[in-house]
């Protein structure tokens, strides 16, 4: 697939490239013009476009309030970063996610076969999450229609919600009925065309979407979750990760995985802007060394002395003079030819441990959080033993004589642990849905005097001035209190 890697690159740009010059230049497609690539290079790219969004810089902010990240000792201070002072310009998650959604219309809309439909769908599943889960309201039913409609009216995001997983009941319909139908083989650079693993995914955000209703719905989210056995979702055997052929090459763009691209090093060897301008973050580094955690150097790559130290969110100085701060490890950073996550194992293990927690489904709870920690650890190049010998001590143990809410709180602040940094979005979910961890700490720039976490970004700049009085009618957002309709 390696030879693809650099044709898939140009078929994303030329699929988006009318749609970026109309839509962020503010002219006529608002907020996306389907693209007309082959059906197979429109899949690849697609699905390579929505690993690019969730591994990308986009959402370092929330590495800084989930307290993985701190900006890099010596560097100026970032305004929208350290000090909360972000606007419509900044962290523009919209665009380039509206965009992903437009190539997976143009596959559902081309009709090529039950086996394409059914992967567009699930895919536009996933972004619509990504969407609602950053701004709560935005348009749904009238989205991505072009011309036809340049200023798409807003849905409701628990309207949203209510929808997404009857597209996903739709698309495994299809697959169940398209044994004949049309296989997109290698261009589908996630599963490969096995249609039993997307399935699988299906089904992993069938029940993240029910998870998401614990505070809102619980009744709605325990129905959404009936019959969603182990076996019918992802496991620590099968994840949702792509590799449409990545290369350490600076060609096009970039073709190495986003993730070593945005936080690891180019071609030659030098670290890459968000690898210079961000290091590790000590309230994360002393989580792990406080449990004897062997991730630790993994996570984060000792200095020239051993050491792995960092400084606060916030910019405040832990490194000693003359001592370099850590970077991530290789335990994150394998390779620049890694696969990128979509949703890891880890992930999608501790949403079933959760789910059984609370009677969801079916599971074994406390085996379920022993595999998830145990997925983690192998990903991160460890072993099975040593994630027995991390969740056999007493502080990390599956508190299965608890109350719900300590068994909510061991499993959150686990699954924490295991999305650094791949995750941070579906963190941030989870701190804003159930509080957990506890205790993150707020940025410690001086003068910075937040009473509270950051709860949602703004809606971009291109809406307010494409779609004015559709996103107006939203009203003010303060970062502060505004919340996704399924926040605590």
């Amino acid at each position: 697939m390696k030879k693809y890697l650099s044709i898939i690159l140009m078929g994303v740009a030329i699929a988006g490239s009318s749609c970026k010059k109309t839509y962020l230049d503010e002219l006529k497609n608002n907020p996306n013009t389907p693209s007309v690539a082959a059906p197979g290079l429109l899949l690849s790219g697609a699905l390579k476009s929505s690993a690019d969004i969730i591994n990308g810089t986009t959402l370092r902010q929330y590495g800084g309030y989930l307290n993985y990240l701190s900006r890099s000792t010596g560097y100026q201070v970032f305004a929208n970063f350290d000090q909360y002072q972000f606007t419509t310009n900044d962290f523009d998650i919209w665009s380039p996610t509206y965009l992903n959604l437009s190539n997976y219309k143009a596959l559902i809309d081309a009709n090529i076969s039950a086996n394409y439909t059914a992967i567009a769908k699930i895919m536009t599943v996933y972004d619509y999450q990504i969407v609602v889960d950053s701004y709560n309201n935005v348009p749904y039913t009238d989205a991505l229609q072009g011309t036809k409609n340049l200023n798409p009216k807003y849905d409701k995001g628990a309207a949203i919600y209510a929808d997404l997983p009857k597209q996903l009941d739709a698309a495994i319909a299809l697959i169940a009925g398209g044994a004949a139908s049309t296989n997109p083989g290698n261009a589908d650079i996630m599963f490969k065309g096995d249609m039993t693993k997307w399935t699988k995914f299906a089904n992993s955000l069938k029940l993240r979407i029910a998870l998401r209703l614990v505070n809102v719905d619980p009744a709605g989210g325990k129905t959404l979750a009936t019959g969603l056995t182990a076996d019918k979702m992802l496991d620590g055997t099968v994840a949702a990760s792509l590799n449409p052929g990545y290369t350490n090459s600076d060609a096009n763009g970039g073709q190495q995985s986003p993730l070593w691209q945005n936080w690891g090093y180019s071609q030659a060897g030098a670290g890459t802007l968000g690898n210079q301008q961000y290091q590790a973050n000590t309230d994360f580094i002393n989580f792990l060394t406080t449990n004897n955690d062997p991730r630790l150097t993994k996570v984060y790559a000792p200095n020239g002395d051993g050491n792995v130290i960092g400084s606060y969110f916030g910019g405040t100085a832990t490194v000693p003079a003359n001592k370099t701060a850590s970077k991530f490890g290789p335990g994150v950073l394998k390779a620049a030819t890694m696969n990128a996550y979509i949703m890891s194992s880890a992930e999608a293990l501790f949403e079933q441990a959760e789910a059984a927690a609370r009677g969801y489904t079916t599971g074994d709870a406390q085996a379920l959080y022993n595999a998830a920690i145990t997925a983690s650890f192998t990903d991160e190049g460890l072993t099975a033993a040593q994630a027995t010998t991390y969740y056999s001590q007493s502080a990390i143990a599956y508190p299965a004589g608890g109350s719900l809410e300590d068994k909510i709180k061991a499993i959150i602040t686990q699954k924490w642990a295991a999305l650094n940094p791949y995750g941070v979005l579906e963190a941030f979910n989870d701190l804003r849905r159930t509080g957990y961890p506890s205790g993150l700490r707020l940025s410690t720039y001086p003068g910075v005097n937040a009473t509270s976490q950051v709860t949602r970004i703004f809606y971009p700049v291109v809406e307010y001035k494409t779609n004015a009085t559709n996103v107006g009618a939203e009203g003010t957002i303060d970062i502060f209190k505004s919340k996704i309709f399924w926040a605590k």
